[in-house]
């Protein structure tokens, strides 16, 4: 497993939204749990899905319409490569396809490219938005729909997962008091 910390900081340092929001810190990290589960059954390169998760929106530039950021995001990967992280030339090229067309192609053959983007794709019932499964690989929908539902869960319930604190030393106060204070909103 590659120690995302030092990227995940680099990215913040320069990360134009606030970390916060629907495209940052936990959904990087829900994308990042989500495409682990699946790489267990799909043998996608764990680096490529690793990396994936913090760098595919993490040159976004407004929380709505951005349709360059995730060729920005490839381009920032390409800056880090060789400081922060080693890849090969093929495993780069996958990760650049990656974070560059999950926006615009639905499908890829090849199953890390494929792995990344349902990973990601998981997690957009966060923003109200069903999951199209003519976007995600047949075997997902089908033979792995627990780890559908389990992501849909998850990015319905805005959770925050512990690897933020843990392994990237980032605080979740913030969070917890937004959930919190939301709560008790919906209760009134």
């Amino acid at each position: 497993m590659l120690d995302l910390k030092p990227i995940v900081d680099a990215i913040l340092a320069k990360y134009a939204l606030p970390q916060h929001g629907i495209h940052g810190v936990a959904h990087w990290a829900r994308v990042l749990e989500n495409g682990l589960r699946l790489a267990v059954v799909t043998g996608a390169n764990v680096e490529v899905v690793q990396l994936f998760a913090v760098f595919h929106d993490s040159q976004r530039v407004s929380q709505k319409s951005d349709p360059s950021h995730g060729v920005r995001g490839a381009a920032f990967a390409a800056q880090l490569r060789g400081k922060l992280f080693d890849l090969n030339e093929d495993d780069f090229d996958l990760l650049f396809v990656a974070c560059a067309g999950h926006m615009d192609r639905p499908t890829d053959d090849d199953p890390t490219v494929q792995t990344c983007w349902d990973a990601d794709r998981l997690d957009l019932s966060r923003v109200g938005t069903k999951i199209d499964p003519l976007w995600l690989d047949e075997a997902t929908v089908d033979e792995h729909s627990d780890i559908m539902k389990w992501a849909e869960r998850r990015a319905t319930a805005h959770t925050i997962p512990k690897l933020i604190r843990r392994d990237w030393g980032i605080s979740t106060d913030q969070w917890q008091a937004r959930a919190v204070a939301k709560s008790e909103r919906k209760a009134r």
